[in-house]
């Protein structure tokens, strides 16, 4: 992390990476200049020229596209095109979806979808410094949040360190999540009980817990929200796992659009450090614990376990072969435990309430909330605590229905890399079964919605792009076949040699599932595939 967070602190600084930094760095820490050249290629965040006064990035993916895009992006061009002070350029979902069109002006976000808000964005735009984000956070909003007011924040961690020993402690508490039956909630869906055992399994005297805090998936915003409303949550269950599993100390790995969340974040940390939980000697248990903050330095690769272990190592953030796995030689080669934001808050939710509470929220057979995101198509995009077992149909009813009451046409219901489900599924139950026997998979659990007016190719294709443009290039299958894909469709697109387009496509498609190194390359066609095998009316 010394490299990359001295890179950071030169950008943020002086705007660019310059070569006098570079030399003055290889110089003191005695790396090669071609490491840091590497470092600084990488990473999205760095740039190597000084910029403009005012850096404007326009958000270029799903949910941005389906709010007139391109027509905000023409707005912006004419009004501010022809200035040498402003720079105009579109970047990767932001990670605002439910307040698309969403702009970054020098990294603050913006959000463009009316014309007052164009006229605050205006202002914005002459006036950087002068937007102030304070984010109005709501933590009784949520029903898995079991504390009244910041007071009690923490008090399950500290009754029970209180009136168990650590060893007690650390058996209660991988007991209860794995019972509960709790999934890992960024993607893979992996049992969350049973990974924590499986690192506190590991003899090893140096382990380390991880936040995944870097989504960066189109559609997928929910850690978010949870970051802003219950940031004391993330930080419980990341101290009750780390003393559970035997590490003594924590790292929040978030994603740098998150600035405004990140002061929230602090304040949670700052809050346990107070009451005693974070620091040395653990309320007189003997045992220490930290947790400390590492903002990336961009690029959605990183939210693969792997690959966010590079970067935290001062590496180009590229995913490792495995086996190992994390929980065996992670972090510095060290076991690991990585879970991402809504896992560890639901964790310290579970032992908090107790297994029976947990069952209680589900519908019928179902067990425990998921925390859903929904955007696109919907009158009220937002995120959503629901019980597992509800339709997707029920979720879209939440989030207002169909806005302008037109026909659901499809929706992806598990974020961009899931595959499109047709308006026949919305009855499917949330569960991560019923989802991959239905031909998709829950994946993050991000819902977006498309009428009957949008073309599902151009939405198939735009996400490709997505993957495209955020492959780090690291293994063939992928940084071929995402670019080679993106040029078959775009011949779909334009209606050219379909019949020999398809087969060729499929079997990129297939190549790139079975040897791309991470989930990246294996799913970075699936979303376009699907369009084209399960909506062939609405594209030949």
């Amino acid at each position: 992390m010394r490299l990359l967070r001295k890179l950071i602190q030169i950008q943020h600084d002086k705007g660019f990476i310059d070569d006098e930094s570079l030399l003055e760095i290889s110089s003191s820490e005695k790396v090669p200049l071609y490491h840091l050249e590497g470092l600084v290629s990488f990473y999205t965040y760095f740039r190597r020229v000084p910029p403009a006064r005012v850096s404007v990035q326009i958000c270029r993916d799903i949910a941005c596209k389906m709010a007139s895009q391109k027509a905000v992006a023409e707005k912006i061009q004419k009004e501010f095109g022809s200035r040498n002070d402003i720079e105009i350029s579109f970047t990767s979902c932001t990670g605002r979806c439910d307040s698309a069109l969403s702009v970054l002006v020098n990294d603050q976000p913006v959000a463009i979808r009316n014309e007052k808000d164009w006229q605050d964005f205006q202002s914005v735009v002459e006036e950087p410094d002068s937007l102030k984000i304070n984010l109005p956070t709501d933590p009784l909003h949520w029903k898995c949040n079991p504390y009244q007011n910041q007071d009690d924040w923490y008090s399950t961690l500290k009754n029970l360190l209180e009136q168990k020993s650590l060893t007690e402690f650390a058996q209660h508490c991988i007991k209860n999540v794995e019972e509960s039956g709790l999934r890992g909630m960024g993607g893979a869906g992996f049992p969350t009980g049973k990974k924590w055992q499986m690192v506190a399994d590991e003899n090893a005297e140096f382990k380390t817990v991880i936040c995944n805090a870097d989504e960066s998936e189109p559609g997928t915003f929910k850690d978010r929200v949870i970051l802003k409303d219950l940031s004391h949550l993330i930080i419980e269950g990341m101290i009750i796992a780390g003393l559970s599993v035997g590490a003594e100390n924590g790292i929040v790995f978030l994603r740098h659009a998150y600035a405004p969340e990140q002061r929230i974040l602090e304040q949670a940390i700052k809050q346990a450090r107070k009451k005693g939980l974070l620091g040395q000697n653990i309320l007189g248990t003997g045992k220490n614990y930290e947790i400390e903050i590492f903002v990336s330095p961009g690029g959605y690769i990183l939210g693969e376990e792997t690959a966010l272990m590079e970067a935290l190592e001062d590496r180009r953030g590229e995913p490792r072969n495995k086996p190992p796995y994390p929980v065996q030689e992670g972090y510095l080669g060290k076991p690991t435990l990585i879970n991402n934001v809504e896992t560890f808050a639901l964790s310290a939710s579970i032992i908090h309430h107790g297994l029976e509470w947990w069952q209680q929220q589900g519908i019928g057979d179902y067990s425990g909330l998921k925390f859903i995101p929904v955007s696109g198509d919907v009158n009220s995009p937002g995120v959503y605590e629901v019980p597992w077992g509800t339709t997707f149909r029920e979720i879209i009813q939440k989030a207002g229905g169909m806005k302008d009451n037109k026909p659901l046409q499809a929706f992806l219901p598990g974020g961009a890399s899931s595959n499109f489900l047709s308006d026949a599924d919305l009855d499917l139950p949330l569960d991560f079964d019923a989802v991959r026997n239905a031909g998709s998979m829950l994946g993050t659990g991000a819902i977006i919605t498309f009428n009957e007016d949008r073309n599902l190719l151009e939405m198939g294709q735009n996400i490709t792009e997505f993957f495209r443009n955020e492959s780090c290039g690291k293994c063939v299958p992928c940084r071929i076949g995402c670019e080679k894909g993106v040029n078959l469709v775009n011949q779909i697109s334009n209606q050219q040699n379909l019949k020999d387009v398809l087969p060729v496509l499929e079997e990129i498609s297939e190549t790139m599932q079975q040897t791309s190194i991470c989930g990246l390359g294996q799913v970075a066609l699936n979303p376009v595939m699907s369009v084209l095998k399960n909506f062939p009316g609405k594209i030949l």
